[in-house]
C-alpha cells in the first residue's frame, strides 16, 4: 500500500508540473500531503514530517538566500562586466563557442563537487551573455546540468561518498574501473554542446557585439556600478569561494558574512542598502521558498516510509533467471530514479537491498555501486525535484522546472546510457 502511494505521489507530482496544471510550489506541498492523508496519517504526524523535512533543507535554503543576494550584489557592482566582455570578445559573437565554453567552464568549476556553488558561479557569470546573444534560455541550465552530472562522480561529492559508505569500499575499487565511462560521459557532454551550439549558430548567426559591456548598460545600472572597488570585490569573492571549497566554515555562514561585508563596503549609505535589498527581494523569495517546499515533499515521503516501501517493491520485481542483468539494469535506471528517490533514500534504502540480492545471486556486489553512480543523483540530480540545488539551477536560470526537465532529460539520460555501455564494454559491470 505504501509503495503504491509513493509511486502515485511521484507520478501525480510529475504529471501536474509537466502539464503545468499546478505550479511546482503548490505541487511540492499539496501532492504529498494528500497522499499521506489517504495513507491514514494524521495531521499531527504530517506536521512533524513537514518540519523534519524543512529542517533538512534549512541550511541550503539559508545558503541560497544570502548567496543569491551576494552574487546579485556583485552583478550590481559590475564585478562580472570584464568577464562578460572577455568571453564575448573571445567567442566573437559565436553561440557555438559560448555553449562549448559553458561546458568547459562548468566542468572545471565543479571539480569541488558542490552543485549549489557551481550553479551559482556559472549561471551568474553566463546568463547575461546568453541573454545578450539571444541564445535559447533552456540551453544554459541544460549544458551546466550535463557537465555537473558527469563531474559529480568525483570521490568527494556527496553522492559518491554515500555510495562508498554503503558499499564499504574505497575510491580505487568503486571509481577507477568506471573512469573510462566518466571520460566517455564528458565527451558526450561536449558533443551535445556542439550539437546545440551548431543549431543556435544556424538560427542566430554570428552576432556582432560591442566588446565593452558597459556601453550597453542603462543609466540606472551605471549609477550602481562600483568600478573603483572591482579589485576588492574580486579578491573578496575569490576568498569566499576558496573558503566554500575548503569547507573552512559552514557555507551558509560564509555568504551571510560575505553579503553583509560586501553590502557595507560597496553601498555604505543605508538608503542605498535598502534599495539593493528591495531590488532583489522578489527573486530571492521566489527561489528560496521552493527549497522549503521541496523539504515538505521529501520530508513526507521519508516520514511515511513510502520511499522504503518503493525500494523493496522494485527489488521484488527482478526475476531470478535474469539476476545476472541486475548491475546493467541498475545502471540504465539510475538516472530516471533520481526523480523518484532522494540520494539518502536510494543509497541507504535501495542499494543495500540490491547489494544483498547481488550476493544472493552470486554476483559481485561492487558492480551495483558502480552502476548506481552512473546516474542516480549524478547525471540525474540537476533535474530532480528532490534536491534543493535543482531549484538553485532553475531559479538562477529564470526557467521553469518542468521546461528544464523536458528539455534536458533526454540528454542527461543519454549520458547515463553512454556511460553504462562503456562500463559493460570495459568490464566495470557485467551482463
Amino acid at each position: 500500500m505504501l509503495a503504491l502511494l509513493g509511486f502515485l505521489t511521484i507520478c501525480v507530482f510529475l504529471v501536474l508540473i509537466l502539464t503545468k496544471r499546478l505550479s511546482v510550489l503548490l505541487s511540492l506541498i499539496l501532492v504529498p500531503v494528500v497522499f499521506a492523508l489517504i495513507g491514514g496519517f494524521g495531521p499531527k504526524e504530517i506536521g512533524e514530517m513537514i518540519l523534519a523535512g524543512i529542517k533538512q533543507v534549512a541550511p541550503t535554503g539559508i545558503l541560497l538566500v544570502f548567496a543569491v543576494l551576494y552574487f546579485a550584489l556583485m552583478i550590481d557592482t559590475g564585478l562580472f562586466d570584464p568577464m562578460i566582455t572577455g568571453i564575448i570578445r573571445l567567442a566573437k559573437g559565436d553561440p557555438l563557442k559560448i555553449i562549448i565554453g559553458t561546458a568547459l567552464l562548468t566542468t572545471l568549476v565543479h571539480l569541488d563537487g558542490d552543485g549549489t556553488a557551481t550553479f551559482m558561479i556559472t549561471i551568474t557569470a553566463l546568463l547575461p551573455i546568453y541573454n545578450r546573444l539571444g541564445i535559447k534560455r533552456l540551453i544554459l541550465p541544460c549544458i551546466v546540468a550535463l557537465s555537473v552530472g558527469v563531474m559529480h562522480l568525483v570521490p568527494w561529492s556527496g553522492t559518491v561518498a554515500r555510495a562508498l559508505n554503503v558499499m564499504k569500499t574505497d575510491p580505487q575499487h568503486l571509481l577507477i574501473p568506471i573512469l573510462p565511462s566518466m571520460i566517455g560521459g564528458i565527451i558526450w557532454v561536449f558533443a551535445v554542446a556542439y550539437w546545440l551550439g551548431r543549431k543556435e549558430r544556424k538560427r542566430l548567426g554570428i552576432v556582432q557585439l560591442a566588446y565593452d559591456h558597459r556601453q550597453e548598460l542603462s543609466e540606472k545600472q551605471k549609477a550602481i556600478r562600483r568600478p573603483q572597488l572591482i579589485w576588492f570585490n574580486s579578491i573578496f569573492t575569490l576568498l569566499l569561494i576558496v573558503s566554500l571549497i575548503l569547507g573552512l566554515i559552514a557555507p551558509a555562514a560564509i555568504f551571510i558574512i560575505g553579503f553583509a561585508v560586501a553590502l557595507m563596503v560597496n553601498y555604505p549609505s543605508q538608503s542605498e542598502q535598502k534599495k539593493r535589498l528591495q531590488d532583489h527581494a522578489a527573486n530571492v523569495f521566489l527561489v528560496s521558498i521552493i527549497i522549503f517546499a521541496a523539504g515538505v515533499f521529501s520530508g513526507i515521503l521519508t516520514g511515511t516510509k513510502m520511499i522504503d516501501a518503493m525500494a523493496l517493491s522494485m527489488v521484488s520485481l527482478i526475476p531470478q533467471q535474469h539476476a545476472n542483468l541486475l548491475p546493467a539494469l541498475v545502471g540504465v535506471t539510475s538516472m530516471p530514479l533520481s526523480l523518484v528517490f532522494t540520494p539518502d533514500a536510494y543509497y541507504f534504502g535501495v542499494i543495500p537491498v540490491l547489494k544483498t540480492a547481488a550476493i544472493h545471486y552470486g554476483l559481485n556486489p561492487i558492480e551495483i555501486g558502480r552502476a548506481a553512480i552512473l546516474g542516480q543523483m549524478t547525471t540525474g540530480f540537476p533535474l530532480s525535484p528532490l534536491t534543493a540545488s535543482t531549484f538553485v539551477l532553475v531559479g538562477l536560470s529564470e526557467v521553469e522546472l518542468a521546461d528544464h526537465q523536458k528539455f534536458t532529460f533526454k540528454w542527461a539520460f543519454g549520458t547515463t546510457i553512454i556511460m553504462t555501455i562503456i562500463a559493460i564494454l570495459t568490464g566495470a559491470i557485467h551482463l
